[in-house]
């Protein structure tokens, strides 16, 4: 087991973490002369008042260091900068009635060819209408170490909508953005982070853009009760980008998280990987060694509802789920259901292929892995079940469960053993040990 989010970042090795950060920008500054130092005081006193007149006094690379206090505002980054708090969440941004604490603006940069190189480190963010922190059409954004929680305040929870919520966020209304959003991101890493109370946890989508090749790790989600912890989403696109079909999300990685009692209001995952209407894409992502527990809904979540002949196809293929740690989650929501708690659940209206589920554990669940397609083929090899239902087949789809330890010797349906529902599914051979645990002669045992 990985050790609690607590355990790994305690306040001293976060500060010594985001020192170390700070002595690297400021190191940077020798091989570059025209960077700067700027900094922020609630009282002024040698520095700016506030975060956002720094930004604007601030030049491409420059570094802004932020002391202690409450900065009541919004903050909208469109340039290169790094900005760091001097204490770890000793810097609060408090955006009351107002749309974002932190927003790394692509979409209004001039040319409207995005922002890249940002470092957002050590923050407070907290009650702001929407997202506590958005990045729109930015490339090699760093979010680490900071506190974001109470945020999504616009939300209406008995409607399910947003008021107010920008039109270029086509599929938010019913969460408000969630705590952090990365819409069209590219090569970015969000590290470290605390994100808590609000309507969701961290969302990755793609209205105005492609998005990419991130890095959510080593993050600690919890307590956002209206939606999933951790969300990778495809959405129809925004009307200002003139596109016609999703731009995707892809190759992401989710590694190292802490996921844990999120949704548990409105039925939400620990981690959901969405590719729902025609033209949608959600491919190629990792979602790896990871504890998710204690969710409203499923552990990890794949949905896609849009069945053939609809047009354009969607894309929820050779997605990796591997190495994580499943315990106490919930069923899947209405539109996908399972008949009870489940570990994993894999459900297409169409096709879907390549997507790897392996070497994970289970552990209080009704259903380790479910799976609903009319088509298809699931891998899932190397996993421990737990004494429930192993595997779920609900569709006409096939499973490959060979080689899993099925909670005893005996392999599935004996006594105390793991079960299988449904047909199309195989599962000989099978590990008469756990995975984690080699045989005598080094390997892994099976029959």
């Amino acid at each position: 087991m990985c050790p609690h989010f607590a355990e790994r970042i305690t306040p001293q090795r976060l500060r010594r973490f985001v020192a170390g950060l700070t002595g690297l920008a400021m190191a940077g500054l020798v091989v570059s002369a025209s960077a700067a130092t700027l900094c922020v005081k609630p009282n002024g006193n040698g520095c700016s008042s506030t975060i956002g007149a720094a930004v604007s006094a601030a030049a491409a690379g420059d570094v802004i260091q932020v002391w202690p206090g409450v900065y009541k505002e919004q903050v909208i980054i469109t340039k290169s900068l790094s900005l760091m708090s001097m204490s770890p969440h000793g810097a609060i941004v408090d955006a009351t009635n107002l749309a974002n604490g932190i927003w790394v603006d692509g979409i209004s940069a001039a040319p409207k060819a995005g922002v890249a190189n940002v470092v957002i480190s050590g923050l407070t963010v907290r009650n702001a209408n929407f997202e506590g922190i958005l990045l729109t059409n930015a490339s090699n954004v760093t979010l680490v170490g900071n506190q974001v929680m109470d945020n999504d305040r616009s939300l209406d929870s008995a409607s399910g909508t947003c008021p107010g919520l920008p039109a270029f966020e086509t599929s938010e209304g019913g969460d408000c953005g969630e705590g952090i959003h990365l819409m069209a991101a590219d090569h970015s890493t969000i590290v470290r982070n605390e994100v808590e109370h609000n309507s969701g946890g961290i969302l990755v989508s793609d209205e105005t853009g492609v998005n990419g090749h991130n890095l959510i790790s080593e993050n600690f989600v919890h307590d956002n009760v209206f939606d999933c912890g951790i969300t990778l989403a495809s959405h129809p696109p925004a009307a200002l980008t003139g596109a016609k079909v999703s731009f995707g999300v892809w190759y992401n990685t989710i590694a190292h998280n802490t996921s844990e009692r999120n949704g548990t209001q409105t039925p939400g995952a620990g981690v959901g990987i969405f590719a729902p209407s025609p033209g949608t894409t959600d491919t190629g992502n990792v979602v790896i060694d990871n504890d998710i527990r204690d969710n409203g809904a499923t552990g990890v979540a794949m949905h896609n509802h849009a069945a053939p002949p609809l047009a354009p196809p969607v894309n929820l293929n050779d997605n990796v789920i591997v190495g994580n740690r499943f315990s106490g989650n919930g069923p899947d929501n209405p539109g996908a259901p399972t008949a009870g708690p489940t570990g994993i659940n894999v459900f297409s209206a169409g096709l879907i292929t390549g997507t790897v589920i392996s070497q994970n554990t289970f552990d209080k669940e009704a259903i380790d892995v479910a799976f609903s397609a009319p088509s298809g083929q699931l891998n899932v090899q190397f996993n421990d079940f737990s004494a429930g239902i192993g595997v779920d087949n609900m569709g006409a789809g096939s499973v490959d469960a060979t080689e899993n330890w099925w909670h005893c010797p005996g392999g599935p349906n004996h006594a105390n053993c793991a079960t299988v529902q449904g047909a199309g599914v195989w599962y000989t051979p099978w590990l008469t040990q756990p995975f984690e645990d080699e045989g005598p002669d080094g390997m892994h045992g099976h029959d």
